[in-house]
């Protein structure tokens, strides 16, 4: 029959693996630390009760649009209906009566804690309602290393700090809502161009003299990687994360996906990350390698995206199932591969009432067909359930909190009652085609809300500006004129002749690299603004000597043409502000809301002086993209070469003014300030342990063969080896050892996470009305490292007139940086590093500074201080592989109780 053919060819694939990583993997085994025992308990349980079949179910998605139903983990035997997975940061993807959140890059622009969770939170709630288990969400890859890269407005900042802070409440705010959140892009996505093979060669780039054969390589040292890119992936594993997607990039020239150093040594080890790590469509380049390596699950289940190269071809599926059977992967391995995910399911609650999934995605159609590809199961796809609760509240107040003042000469703001108002561009109206008229938001057609690819989702409407304007202006009785046609000049230079104030909306876009709009092929072709958005702003402000300019973006834009310009009295940024775009410009342009965003990011005179850039042309059949800029990406470059930005990093106006005073540095009296290190190589320790195996079935082929009771879906990924199947047993790679190792601590070493001050500071407003500040901290480490870095922030109601105290807690992690050498991290105090403390309104307007004394006479040259780092220690605890003289693994046999039996000689 047709299955049995597919089947044949699937099973072929692995033959195809090799060992090029190396000869060692070393899968951290956990049975769950703190809060997570009683759900590795639970998975544990649960797992140990399925056959290898039903496990392996658990691991493979069923293939690109193979079903609307549930799509991984179906086991009927066991009565469990399977999770549902689903996109995305922005909100539930390809459904409807779903809100359409803010960009996680506006989350950032609030600098706000409590709107940051608040978002996250109802982001999670709406997966959930919808029924949804898994959500692949949040982002902080790509970090920002470039400000053109595509997809950074799914993310927060190029900082890692800020970016961990906004990471980690994300991710406790969709845990807390009971959906799991799936960090993503691990790690080193930093562009779009060249991450798939077959979607660059297919795009015929201008100047490309040969295709690619393998995605880009990202090479980057260890001491940038641990510093600025793994940064905040700390404090979402330390916050609970459940789950992380790995990249489509290589990492130093190996896929990330099958990167045995970082996925398990570095994630799973040093990290201590207790749940399951997934592919993204495509990322998965083998079947026993990723396995080795850590990768817990893949989707959607193919060898290839979307299935192009082969619907219904998979790495895994049966062809893990045989893997398993002919030992190239462990048993325990696959246990543990469950296990986890399961962990992340239990962890998560979502064993008690978890409402049933009860959407199509892509798919609005209330009937249809519950498996597609195959044309089978015609029934009630969708019930369109409303899930967006009172959540436009929530997206208007981080739209509003979000928009940063960059210049205010005069008090143009707040408006109060114009009496003709000009708005001005397309970016200020609705779309000819509607808010969802382009798939995945894939163009720049009226206002921009929303970035373009797979962290889009549906708007239910969109509150566009000048709806928003005119609303204001009929209580106002103002006269409203506009002008949506950016190149239509004449009426633009007659409508703002007459006008009080002029309204100029530009824009510019970005997203993933699937979809190109004007030579935009994910990543941005430059930083100014689009549809001659320059021109238009100097035509305005040429004509109208009161000129706003309100822009929407994925990220920095080259603002020089037009900043100094005298007529341009006022510039907000709103970024990418979701369906309340235009209620929540209203709120700041009205005096509503104070504005109080500052900028994630350095907004440059020149994209030149960013010191870094997309590579547009492959330099290599195997693009090797090299981080040679080390730690001084944005305001880090800005700061060591002495280049002076327009806009600092964590700049932002207010309509009211504050002072800083009274800086008081508190050492903390219950954390030790002595501690050298924090030892976290995990990797380096290499303490093995046996794993918990699970008891064996049968190991012949009839026991795991298609079962006669179910027929074959078209395209649909099973776990089953075809029908009168046969295998070898015994190792069909012998050439890598695979041993079981402990994982650390959830989120690094404890002492990580120690406070050892508290830096305190008085904060006054000296203005006339009530506003928000944040107060930013940064820290001088010395040692290599750059000027200075964030490592505090807090954002502060003030009355007008009114002062408060405002506190920042220092970690020993914010005081420490990476030691190659001992593969620890240092706190530089111990190298004989005082450490400078500043305190301001910005990374450029720092209103006081302070010293943390040294506590040791040690070290100096930068990465060279490993004497100061405590030794890894080192406690095998009996050898789970052994090996011929000929360095090559002898995979154990078993006895029949299923435990493993390590020979007591060995010979070539």
């Amino acid at each position: 029959m047709a299955y049995a053919a597919t089947c044949i060819a699937l099973l072929a694939v692995p033959v195809l693996a090799q060992y090029p990583e190396g000869s060692l993997y070393s899968p951290p085994i956990s049975s769950g630390y703190g809060n997570w025992s009683a759900a590795y308990a639970k998975a544990h349980a649960f797992v140990c009760n399925l056959t290898i079949t039903e496990k392996v179910n658990l691991t493979t998605q069923t293939g690109t649009g193979a079903s609307y139903g549930y799509s991984l983990g179906i086991i009927p035997r066991v009565g469990f209906r399977g999770l549902a997975l689903d996109d995305s940061p922005t909100g539930v993807r390809s459904t409807d009566y779903s809100s359409a959140f803010t960009a996680p890059l506006n989350m950032a622009m609030t600098w706000d804690r409590d709107l940051i969770y608040a978002q996250a939170y109802a982001n999670g709630a709406e997966h959930k309602a919808k029924g949804v288990n898994i959500a692949y969400s949040p982002v902080v890859g790509p970090l920002g290393r470039s400000p053109e890269s595509g997809r950074i407005w799914e993310g927060y900042s190029p900082d890692p700090y800020l970016s961990g802070v906004s990471f980690g409440l994300t991710v406790a705010g969709m845990n807390a809502a009971g959906t799991i959140a799936v960090g993503k892009h691990f790690v080193l996505y930093e562009q779009e161009h060249f991450r798939q093979v077959r979607e660059w060669n297919d795009w015929h780039l201008p100047n490309a003299t040969f295709n690619t054969t393998e995605p880009y390589s990202s090479n980057a040292d260890d001491r940038t990687l641990h510093e600025l890119y793994l940064w905040p992936w700390y404090d979402a594993v330390h916050d609970g994360m459940a789950s992380v997607m790995c990249s489509y990039n290589q990492l130093n020239n190996t896929q990330a996906c099958q990167n045995n150093h970082l996925l398990n040594d570095i994630l799973k080890g040093e990290m201590g990350f207790q749940g399951f790590i997934v592919s993204d469509d495509g990322s998965q380049h083998s079947g026993v390698l990723s396995a080795l390596a850590g990768m817990d699950m893949t989707i959607l289940g193919e060898t290839s995206p979307n299935g192009e190269l082969g619907l219904g071809i998979s790495f895994w599926g049966p062809n893990l199932t045989q893997s398993v059977l002919n030992g190239s992967v462990p048993e325990w391995r696959l246990d543990d591969m469950a296990t986890r995910i399961m962990a992340a399911y239990y962890y998560l609650d979502q064993d008690q009432n978890f409402p049933e999934l009860n959407f199509a995605q892509g798919d609005l159609s209330t009937f249809g067909y519950l498996y597609p590809r195959a044309m089978a199961g015609y029934q009630q796809i969708n019930e369109h359930v409303d899930v967006r609760d009172h959540h436009a509240d929530i997206i208007r107040r981080v739209g509003a909190n979000s928009i940063i003042m960059l210049k205010n000469i005069n008090n143009t703001l707040p408006l109060n009652k114009p009496k003709q108002i000009a708005i001005i561009g397309e970016d200020a109206g609705p779309s000819i085609y509607g808010p969802n008229g382009c798939p995945d938001r894939g163009c720049d057609n009226g206002t921009l809300a929303m970035g373009w690819g797979s962290g889009s989702t549906n708007f239910p409407y969109l509150i566009d500006p000048l709806a928003a304007i005119q609303t204001q202006a009929i209580q106002d009785r103002s006269v409203v004129q506009y002008v949506l046609d950016d190149y239509d000049t004449a009426l633009i230079d007659s409508v703002v002749a007459q006008a009080t104030v002029c309204l100029v909306f530009i824009n510019c876009d970005s997203g993933e690299g699937y979809i190109e709009i004007d030579g935009n092929y994910g990543d941005r072709k430059n930083l100014t603004a689009w549809l001659r958005g320059d021109d238009l702003v100097n035509e305005v402000a040429g004509n109208c000597s009161n000129t706003v300019v309100i822009a929407h973006t994925p990220g920095p834009i080259i603002m020089e043409p037009w900043i100094e310009h005298p007529n341009v009295t006022a510039v907000l940024m709103a970024g990418l502000p979701g369906q309340e775009s235009g209620n929540a410009l209203v709120d700041v342009l009205y005096g509503a809301v104070n504005p109080s965003g500052k900028t994630p990011w350095t907004i440059g005179k020149r994209r030149e002086d960013y010191g870094t850039d997309v590579m547009y042309v492959a330099n290599a059949p195997v693009p090797q993209l090299n981080f040679t800029e080390g730690l001084f990406i944005d305001y880090r470059h800005f700061d060591q070469a002495g280049i002076e930005p327009r806009f600092e990093f964590g700049f932002g106006l207010s309509f009211t003014t504050f002072s800083y005073s009274n800086l008081r540095i508190q050492p903390a009296s219950a954390a030790s300030s002595t501690s050298a290190s924090a030892s976290t190589a995990a990797a380096s320790a290499q303490i093995t342990v046996n794993p918990s195996v699970c008891p064996r079935y049968a190991l012949n082929a009839s026991a795991y063969t298609f079962p006669s009771t179910i027929s074959s879906l078209t395209d649909y990924i099973y776990p089953y080896l075809p029908r009168n199947s046969s295998f070898t047993v015994g190792p069909a790679y012998p050439s890598a050892s695979v041993v079981a190792v402990a994982p650390g601590t959830p989120g690094g070493a404890p002492e990580l996470w120690d406070t050892m001050y508290t830096v305190t500071v008085s904060v006054a407003n000296t203005g006339s009305v009530a506003g928000q500040e944040v107060a930013q901290l940064y820290l001088a480490l010395g040692n290599g490292e750059p000027v200075r870095q964030l490592r505090g922030f807090n954002k502060t109601m003030i009355e007008a007139g009114a002062s408060t105290d405002v506190s920042f807690t220092v970690r020993q992690r914010d005081l420490s940086i990476w030691d190659v050498p001992g593969q620890s991290w240092v706190d530089v105090r111990t190298l004989g590093t005082a450490v400078g403390v500043s305190v301001g309104a910005s990374s450029r307007d720092l209103r006081l500074n302070g010293t943390m004394a040294a506590i040791g006479g040690g070290g100096s040259a930068a990465g060279n201080y490993s004497a100061s780092v405590t030794a890894a220690t080192t406690s095998p605890i009996g050898p789970v592989v052994t090996e011929y003289s000929d360095g090559q693994p002898q995979v154990p046999t078993e006895y029949s109780d299923g435990q493993v039996q390590v020979p007591a000689t060995a010979t070539s």
